[in-house]
Parts: structure tokens; sequence; C-alpha cells
């Protein structure tokens, strides 16, 4: 069997095909038209009659009988059978989910009967990066998050904008901390929120909080509690997690946005103001700014000076005010 046989193998195992029909199938592709019997003798090694075998492959849509007697088989187009095949695949996936979270239901009520056990778990130590991609890998819906340093995790965030090319949507709030991180603004934030994720920045946050779909979350503490963080509590369905839900709802409300509004328009500001205005949002130092936009400190102040005189502002938080009333931000 050649690699490319083996990999579509793989792919037609996957699909629920059983290892006599795929057998039977890759030859029906390699040869065409063939009668029962000349693929009873190509395909011997079977543990199914080969009646069997291509009855399985027409169910599934994959093959159907030719020919003026009806005596030979051929691969037909397997749009329809795939889609089909595919929906069936994920039923039983859904339902062994469903079994195996009923299983372990049992288990905990009359072998582990603890009531809040379940509730909480914690991950110490070099589990915790694993236990966060197991759990933020299963979102299908959205995932609400509030950002601090420490990170797990360090470079750029491509689990999250593959999440977002996929449909799961992104509400981030982040800490002025999160900012400051070298290089986490340009490598991490600025290329989510490209990908679509919905950001804003609040100046104080009261943890760190993952919560994926509504149904878990994972909390820790930010940077101003700890340095590093070496354990973290995941929150099953619970009042704790619609709480934690309620919090992150407050800091979202509260939070300002941290880049200018898709499609905000003003014939008075520039491109690189609108960008300014929104790093100065996030609570970001003057060189962070500045190094973020490539452009000197004199640079810097020369555009920052030029906004507030246009719109009157003595300090910058009259000028935050300012861009948040005319919806700069």
């Amino acid at each position: 069997m050649s690699t490319t046989d083996t990999e579509r193998a793989d792919h037609l195992r996957v699909l629920g095909l059983s290892d006599d029909e795929i057998k039977v199938y890759q030859h029906l592709l390699r040869t065409g038209p063939s009668s029962i019997t000349e693929l009873d003798d190509a395909v011997p090694d079977r543990e199914a009659t080969i009646d069997a075998t291509l009855g399985g492959l027409v169910q599934a849509g994959l093959a159907r009988r030719s020919g003026s007697d009806h005596s030979r088989y051929l691969p037909v187009p397997p749009d329809a059978g795939l889609e089909a095949m595919t929906l069936r695949r994920e039923s039983e996936l859904k339902q062994a989910r469903i079994e195996v979270l009923n299983a372990y239901d049992e288990f905990r009520r009359t072998v582990h009967n603890e009531s809040t056990t379940h509730l909480i778990e914690v991950v110490t130590g070099a589990a915790i990066v694993e236990r966060i991609r197991q759990i933020k890998g299963g979102a299908q819906r959205e995932i609400l998050a509030i950002d601090s340093p420490p990170y797990y995790i360090g470079g750029p965030n491509q689990e999250e904008i593959d999440h977002l090319k996929r449909g799961v949507s992104y509400r981030v709030v982040y800490s002025p901390e999160s900012v400051e991180v070298p290089g986490y603004l340009t490598e991490n934030i600025l290329p989510c929120v490209e990908a679509g994720e919905q950001a804003r920045v609040l100046p104080d946050v009261p943890a760190k909080l993952t919560i994926i779909d509504g149904s878990i979350a994972f909390v820790s503490m930010s940077v101003r509690d700890t340095d590093v963080n070496r354990s973290l509590l995941i929150i099953r369905p619970s009042s704790l997690l619609t709480a934690l839900i309620g919090m992150f709802e407050l800091c979202w409300r509260n939070a300002l946005p941290l880049h200018a509004s898709v499609g905000a328009e003003d014939d008075r500001l520039e491109p690189i103001e609108r960008r300014l205005l929104a790093l100065l949002a996030t609570g970001a130092a003057d060189d962070t700014i500045a190094r973020t936009l490539g452009i000197s400190r004199r640079t810097f102040f020369r555009y920052l000076e030029r906004l507030m005189n246009r719109t009157g502002a003595s300090t910058r938080f009259q000028l935050a005010l300012h861009a948040a009333r005319e919806n700069w931000l």
C-alpha cells in the first residue's frame, strides 16, 4: 500500500469504514468497474465476505452496481455519501461523549460520593499548560477572558487565531500590564484583534480568567498578586461559575475598547492618530506606544500635542473622554 493509500485509509477509517471496506474501495479506485469474482480474488485478506463488504460500500454511498446484469461494481461521486457518513460519525461522537459524561456521573455518585469535588479542580506545575490547551481546544461558541501576566504560554497566540477562523468568538479584557509585556502587544494582542477578537482594556483587573462556552472556566491570580502562577483553578457549572461570568461582564462593560472601531471615520484623524488613541487607552507607557507605532518619542509627543490642541484637552484623561464621546475608540 502506497503512502497515499495509507493516508486515505486513515481518513476513511475516521469516517467509519471497516478495514475490509477500505481495501475493496481502494482497489476500485485503482482499477475501476470490477466484478464480484475479480474483487474477491484481488482482495483476499478479508474478514467479511465480499458481498457484505460491497454492501457496506453501497450503503455508504461510495460504490454502486453497474453493467446490464448489475454484476459489476464501480466507485461513484462521494459527495452525498461522505456527508451522510460525516453526520453519522458526528452523531456517534456526541452519543459517546454523553455516555462518558454519564459514566463519570455514576462514578461520582456511587464510588466517589463527594458532592463538591467535581466542581473545582486544582491543577499545579507542568500539568497546567496541558489542561489549558485541552479545555480551550474544545471551545465551540465563545471564549471570554480577562488577560493579565504572568503567562503560562509564551509566543504568538495561533490557537486563538485558528479558533476565530472556525467561528469561535472572543471577548477579551486586557490589563495595562499585558500591554507592557515586551512584544506581547504586537505579537499577540494586535494579530488576534485583526483576526476578529473584540478587545478592551481595564485599568485594574480582579483576576486572570477564561470562560469556555459558559460551561467551564479556569482562573488564577494576576501579576498584581503574584509574579509566577503555580496553580490553576478549573471551575465547572455552579454558582461560582455564574458569579465569574457576572464578574467578566461587569469588567467588560467598564472597559475601554483597545482599538479603533471598525469603520470609524473622521476627516480630522489620521490612521496613526486613531491607533495612538487606542494605545493611550490601554495605559501603555509612552515608549511602548512609540515603539509599537514605529515612531520616535519626539514624533509621538508631536502627535499627542496636536491631538490635545485639536480637542481642547489639557490632560490625557480629557483627551480620552473626548475620544470616547466622539466614538474614536
